[in-house]
């Protein structure tokens, strides 16, 4: 079998070097996506060749993400393929682009069955459009701003560094607390917050060694919002989280605008803000929607069908 592990901070250069390779813009193929979120998802990463390969669990079972990075693949999709038969398991890829199902289909014909993940699909916005706000389309994000600064004239934004991080970290604490007692949680979305909680908290104890870039918005002295995103590539920014209190009207549309407006200024080469998906959550969906999107990461779960005994 592969020997795969758990993902050690030590893995970034290699690791984003082969998702880099691959071209990717899902937040899949992001580092920091893989270090915070792997205790959630189960998963682990092994180095063959020049590629890296990653495996994980979730709600459809075990399986692995498309490999990445440079190379010939067939011999990568056959230690793979070999892995998961050692294991007893079907071959799953997750995740898997239209790109990669041509790729797949090239490797091997007709081998695999492909069914549509829509909830994992990722949304992804121009920045200009995030920046800027304009368009009939937009103007209800540009009122809600509107009557932020009309109610909070002093407010500020400042970059997140060490020294204030702590403050973003109390008020994720103080965000969680309203959270439950105003709205209660379903099983589903408890799980969903605490899984979140425990990746947040990875990034505030590795926010320098992850290279993440972050902002937050300040009012009458206490933080009331902020963000944190890296990048996937030099053309892409994976927004991680964004917490705002929504309470307050016009905190959300501002602390996403000034940060796109900021990683424009600081990272000139960055066209869109990848802002991950929706988890079938039908306010997040609304959310995301709300913005609308310019292009989708299409994703689907390809498994390898069973072969007919000779």
């Amino acid at each position: 079998m592969i020997d795969f592990r758990d993902p050690e901070i030590q893995d970034k250069a290699w690791v984003e070097a082969c998702f880099a390779a691959s071209g990717n813009q899902g937040c899949e193929y992001s580092f920091t996506t893989l270090f915070l979120w792997s205790s959630t998802y189960h998963q682990q990463v092994a180095r063959f060749g020049d590629y890296v390969l990653e495996r994980m669990c979730g709600s459809r079972g075990s399986g692995y993400l498309f490999p990445a990075g440079t190379g010939p693949l067939g011999p990568v999709l056959d230690a793979i393929e070999n892995d998961a038969q050692q294991r007893g398991e079907p071959c799953r890829f997750f995740c898997v682009t239209p790109e990669q199902q041509i790729l797949l289909e090239q490797f091997r014909p007709e081998q695999y069955q492909m069914e549509p993940d829509r909830d994992g699909w990722d949304y992804l916005y121009q920045i200009d459009r995030l920046a800027d706000l304009q368009g009939k389309k937009l103007q209800a994000k540009r009122n809600h701003i509107n009557r932020f600064l009309e109610n909070y004239s002093d407010w500020r934004v400042e970059e997140i560094t060490l020294d204030n991080i702590s403050e973003c970290a109390m008020m994720d604490l103080d965000w969680n607390r309203l959270y439950r007692t105003e709205h209660g949680d379903s099983p589903r979305e408890e799980q969903t917050r605490l899984d979140e909680r425990h990746a947040m908290s990875k990034a505030f104890a590795f926010y320098q060694q992850l290279g993440l870039l972050g902002l937050l918005l300040r009012a009458e002295g206490r933080v009331i919002a902020f963000t944190m995103g890296s990048l996937i590539n030099p053309q892409t920014v994976d927004v991680h989280f964004e917490k705002a209190y929504s309470e307050i009207q016009g905190a959300y549309p501002l602390i996403n605008r000034e940060f796109a407006r900021w990683i424009r200024n600081i990272r000139p080469s960055v066209q869109w803000f990848n802002r991950e998906d929706d988890m079938g959550l039908e306010g997040l969906r609304r959310s995301k929607q709300s913005y609308h999107p310019d292009r989708m990461v299409e994703k689907y779960l390809a498994v390898r069908k069973k072969s007919n005994p000779d």
